[in-house]
């Protein structure tokens, strides 16, 4: 058992998550004594962070799509072991920047090739670590893709560059896990001005955790 607070970020590509983070992260420090470490997916250790560059690599169009899930999957169980689990054994807060439902919604929705066996070889990596509060941002794929044009003048990685379809599989699936865990997965309005995303991000995390957040 662990004494710590795992909450993962979670989105379509465009919805603004990793920004909101990065602006939450002070907000939240001044309201708990508790340390709180922020990571991501795919990557955050060394290990996991190599994975990363294999998997987002544009030229590694040859990668079969059941490669790219077993990856997933692969930096997930390094990252839990050398980030995540040690920061929960020591009582901190873990702010993940995806985890374990991107893995469900970009390959088992979006490359389609089954949720429940996307699931089920990182049900094997995680050994049923899973963060007690999903924050997933919404956005339409259309916005979403388009934010991403214009931020990032034309720098895509190798899932980013994939067609309108793929983009709306991956919402789709992503809403169809909420709807199967409301009670961990919460939707935030990310078709909103950012200040309000950041509002409505930190009242949800304050709400679920007053034993640590002070509001």
């Amino acid at each position: 058992m662990t004494n710590g607070i795992f909450i993962s970020f979670e989105g379509p590509d465009g919805a603004g998550k990793t920004t909101a983070l990065n602006t939450l992260l002070p907000m939240l420090e001044a309201k708990t004594t508790k340390e709180i470490i922020t990571t991501r997916e795919p990557g955050g250790s060394p290990i996991a962070e190599k994975i990363r560059d294999l998997i987002l690599d544009v030229k590694n169009l040859e990668m079969d799509d059941r490669t790219e899930a077993l990856l997933y999957a692969a930096q997930r169980r390094q990252h839990l072991v050398d980030r995540i689990l040690p920061a929960l054994e020591a009582d901190k807060i873990v702010l993940s920047d995806r985890f374990v439902d991107s893995s469900i919604a970009y390959q088992g929705g979006g490359r389609q090739i089954g949720e429940a066996e996307v699931k089920s070889i990182n049900d094997f990596a995680i050994e049923d670590t899973m963060p007690e509060l999903t924050v997933y941002f919404d956005i339409p794929s259309e916005v979403g893709l388009q934010r991403i044009k214009k931020d990032r003048d034309g720098q895509q990685d190798r899932l980013e560059k994939e067609k309108l379809e793929f983009h709306q599989r991956v919402r789709h699936t992503y809403l169809d896990l909420q709807a199967q865990d409301p009670k961990r997965i919460k939707v935030i309005n990310a078709n909103q001005d950012p200040t309000q995303v950041v509002e409505d991000v930190l009242e949800l995390i304050l709400t679920k955790f007053p034993q640590a957040f002070s509001k």
